[in-house]
């Protein structure tokens, strides 16, 4: 059975990279996996799945930004 696929090819920071796969990790993915789910929803809504503005939203506090790095990539 032939496989139906298109090979995608991306530059990223490789910084950035390393810090996604460490998070897919903890859900059992792999980047693949989640290309392939922002793809289908984008499909699915017709667009991105998240809002894109060139509007700046409201500044964190040093200790607000503090507890959102902690919580997203654990203590400094």
């Amino acid at each position: 059975m032939a496989s139906n696929t298109t090979l995608f090819r991306a530059r990223v920071s490789a910084r950035r990279l390393r810090n996604a796969e460490k998070i897919l990790d903890q859900l059992g993915m792999k980047p693949g996996d989640a290309f392939n789910m922002l793809l289908a929803q984008i499909e699915l809504q017709k667009g991105l799945p998240f809002k894109v503005t060139t509007q700046t939203g409201p500044m964190l506090s040093s200790e607000d930004q503090a507890a959102a790095w902690t919580e997203a990539l654990g203590a400094y």
